[in-house]
């Protein structure tokens, strides 16, 4: 199964908050999740989706590609949504889970190809963000071989908790995968790369040149 946490989009990106007003921070959220979707949907081998959530955008979405959706109604946070989507699967008797965020509009068929192709019979895929902090991607087998913890630096943790749990664990680079957009400089390497994602042409119709560069710390 894969699982899509996707939080309320209404109060998104709050780290470009001095750059951007909160309209101009949703429309980059919603595009950016639109980009994700179209490329899983677009994905024709691809296990069941679903979207963890309970932002109205977000619910649209998911009738729109046809994907499942686990509701998150309590709100209270990324960890805690995933947590209890694990717990979803596991009674449903799914035996692996791979989730990813909303925000890596570079994603790629084959880099989910490569993760599922990398996969252990029992064990995890971690694919760390482009910085090296956060984790962009997790695969697990069994769906709840170890917990998730998110946040600004959850890749050595994961990596930790996935070594404690005693099964082979395989750390990918995939640079799709590998950028999420959560700040200045994230938005700079997003506009300059090849493509022409939803989220792309959005960005590079803002004027980038002249950031904070504290906005980039």
């Amino acid at each position: 199964m894969i699982l899509i946490p996707v939080k309320t989009l209404a109060t998104a990106k709050q780290r470009l908050a001095q750059l951007f007003d909160q309209a101009t921070r949703t429309e980059l959220a919603q595009n950016m999740l639109l980009d994700v979707l179209d490329v899983v949907s677009a994905w024709n081998t691809r296990p069941a989706a679903s979207l963890v959530t309970g932002d109205p955008f977000a619910l649209h979405l998911a009738r729109k590609f046809d994907f499942d959706v686990i509701p998150d109604d309590d709100h209270l946070g990324e960890t805690h949504a995933i947590e209890m989507a694990t717990r979803h699967c596991e009674m449903r008797g799914i035996d692996s889970t791979l989730v990813i965020p909303g925000d890596i509009p570079l994603i790629q068929v084959e880099e989910l190809e490569r993760i599922f192709a990398a996969a252990p019979i029992e064990g995890s895929v971690l694919v760390p963000a482009h910085d090296g902090r956060g984790t962009n991607a997790i695969l697990r087998r069994p769906a709840g071989l170890f917990p998730l913890r998110f946040g600004n630096d959850s890749f050595k943790p994961h990596l930790a908790a996935a070594r404690a749990a005693g099964k082979p664990c395989v750390i990918l680079s995939l640079p799709g995968i590998g950028l999420d957009v959560d700040n200045p400089a994230d938005l700079q390497v997003l506009a300059a790369a090849s493509g022409e994602t939803r989220s792309q042409k959005l960005v590079r119709q803002w004027d980038l040149s002249n950031l904070p560069v504290a906005a980039n710390e």
